[in-house]
Parts: C-alpha cells; sequence; structure tokens
C-alpha cells in the first residue's frame, strides 16, 4: 500500500504518524502532507526522514489511501481529486459526514458497509465515535429510544493554537484568542459556531451523526458540549433510555465483551474513567454505569476516550488496515496466477 498523510504537522497528522507506528501498519511508500509553508521540512519516521510535500504533487502521484486531517476546505477540494485518481480518501474533517453518499465509518461498527466502490469514507466526529462504540452493543440488545449527552471536552480538539492558549494563561500571557473567553479554570459552554436553532455544529453532530452510523434516524437524541481546560481526552455523561428494560449485570457484559470497550466501574475503590488515563490510549473506557431511578428503561454511563487517537488517528487507520486486508484477500495468489 502506498499511504498518504494530508495534514501531518498538525496534532492529528502527527498522532497518526504514532498510531501507525504503534500498530505496525505496513506500507510500501510514505507521502506526508502539509501546507505550503511546510512543503521541505523534514520528518523522521521509522529510522527513515521524510520529506514534506506538497498536497498537488502528491495527488498526481495517486497513493492507495490517502488520510486527510487538514480541515473541511482543504477536504472539499482535494478529496474528489484524489478519489478520481483511484486513491480512497479517509476523511477527518465533517466535509462528507452526512452526504448521503459518502460511508460515515466505525470499524467495530459498521466497516461491513465499505465496498470497493466508496473512494470518500468519512471518519465521524471524534465526540460521536467514542459514544457510538459504547452504544452500538447496547442499541442492539435493547433499541434505543433517547439520548441526553453533556459533553466535557479537551482543547486538543481544537488544535496546537488553543493547547498553546491554555499554557500561555497558566502562565499569565494572554496573547492567543483561539477561543472567545479565557479557557483556564473555566468551562465553555461553547463548541464550534451556534446554529439558529440554538445548538451549535458539534451538538448537532453528535445528534445526526448518531443516527447515520447507527442506521436508525428514530432515536431522540439532545447534546450539551462544553470545553474544559485538559489535554488529552474528551468526557460524557451519557443518558440513555431503551424501549426494552435491561440488566445492569447484562449491559456490564455486554461493554465488556464489546470490541475497543474498557470497563472501569469500581467505585467503592475510586475507578472510574479519567481522561488523565486514557491519554496515549487507543480504547474507549466507559464507567459510572448505574440505573436514571427518575425513569424507566434508562441508563446512565461516563464515556472517556482520547479524542485525538480513537476520537480521530486510531478510528481512521483501522479504516486503513481493514482497505489494505481486502485487498490483500482479493489479490491473486502465486498459485492462481
Amino acid at each position: 500500500m502506498r499511504l498518504a498523510i494530508i495534514g501531518v504537522t498538525g496534532l492529528v497528522g502527527q498522532e497518526l504518524l504514532k498510531v501507525l507506528d504503534e500498530h505496525r501498519f505496513p506500507f510500501a511508500e510514505l507521502y506526508l502532507v502539509a501546507s505550503a509553508k511546510s512543503v521541505g521540512q523534514p520528518i523522521a519516521f521509522r529510522g527513515k526522514t521524510y520529506t514534506v510535500q506538497g498536497i498537488e504533487e502528491v495527488c498526481r502521484l495517486a497513493p492507495d489511501v490517502a488520510i486527510f486531517s487538514a480541515g473541511g476546505g482543504t477536504s472539499l477540494e482535494w478529496a474528489p481529486r484524489f478519489a478520481a485518481q483511484g486513491t480512497v480518501v479517509i476523511d477527518n474533517s465533517s466535509a462528507w459526514r452526512m452526504d448521503p453518499s459518502k460511508k460515515l465509518v466505525v470499524p467495530e461498527i459498521n466497516s461491513h458497509i465499505i465496498t470497493a466502490e466508496d473512494k470518500i469514507i468519512a471518519n465521524p466526529n471524534c465526540s460521536t465515535i467514542q459514544m457510538v462504540v459504547a452504544l452500538a452493543p447496547l442499541h442492539a440488545r435493547y433499541q434505543i429510544k433517547r439520548i441526553v449527552i453533556s459533553t466535557y471536552q479537551s482543547v486538543t480538539g481544537t488544535g496546537k493554537d488553543a493547547v498553546q492558549q491554555l499554557m500561555e494563561e497558566r502562565q499569565g500571557i494572554s496573547n492567543m484568542k483561539v477561543y472567545p473567553h479565557r479557557i483556564d479554570l473555566n468551562a465553555l459552554p461553547h463548541i464550534d459556531s451556534f446554529l439558529d436553532n440554538g445548538y451549535t455544529k458539534e451538538e448537532m453532530k453528535m445528534v445526526n451523526e448518531t443516527r447515520k452510523i447507527l442506521n436508525d434516524n428514530t432515536i431522540g437524541i439532545t447534546s450539551t458540549t462544553v470545553r474544559i481546560p485538559t489535554i488529552g481526552g474528551h468526557s460524557e455523561s451519557v443518558n440513555v433510555e431503551f424501549h426494552r428494560d435491561f440488566d445492569l449485570q447484562d449491559v456490564r457484559r455486554l461493554l465488556e465483551a464489546a470490541p475497543g470497550v474498557v470497563v472501569e466501574d469500581d467505585v467503592k475503590n475510586n475507578i472510574y474513567p479519567m481522561c488523565i488515563h486514557t491519554q496515549g490510549r487507543d480504547e474507549v473506557f466507559v464507567g459510572r454505569l448505574r440505573r436514571d431511578e427518575s425513569q424507566p428503561n434508562t441508563l446512565n454511563l461516563w464515556i472517556v476516550a482520547d479524542n485525538l487517537r480513537k476520537g480521530a488517528a486510531t478510528n481512521a487507520v483501522q479504516i486503513a488496515d481493514f482497505i489494505r486486508r481486502r485487498q490483500h484477500a482479493a489479490a491473486p495468489s502465486a498459485a492462481s496466477r
């Protein structure tokens, strides 16, 4: 496989390199792409020094797979051009997620929907990914009726400049203005821009993407997303009402058996998921499992994951690996040739 990383100098791009290395992802060629100001910059990876290239040059090279993490504008302009060259694009932006002609994929849930004809595959929003990984096996068993979500999201979800703003504020410096207000020692109920309905784009992403991934438009979903001064993970308080009643021990068993999920739920010993422990991990951590005593058939969960890993880089690499393995399986053997 000839692999391209578009947006390699960003937080997600750098995390992609770590995930590729840790997962021992095999490739024949690797093309690293960033903005014009970074072209020519050397990047060391797996004992070799690569030179950052321009996106137009790499598009002409027609890599087998290109993972985009360079923003929606870049994806809208360049993903179709790469696809026209035969490249499979895995896009981390919001550009293609709700396009009805594009697949929105979390491999633990719906990798089976990817076909050889799919040339642009969308990676869901980070906060959506971690939630649906935990909820999918429960939806299959009990059928979700409604979800109420409150998120507590790391500044890494905004990017390098947001991390710099937080660190400068902690030093008493107020140069960066990524957010409309101070982020250190604060909580901003404001992620992305506000829409006419009073929700933010981030909140509506969770609504619309969850329904698309779970393939169920009947689920009622409401969300409030909050930015907090943490680095390395998003946390979510999720209240789920099911159509059918559930057994709490069965819920625990389903989650413990779910791929990509780690249950940390021993409150007597103060064990529950925390973003300080999930940084650098690929799994989704779930705890604080308990019935909502205010109404029937309703469960409370606390869900935490590293937003740069499973929420972006790891999910994209898993999709790329699915494509790689499918191509390998489809290739004719030496005997058949």
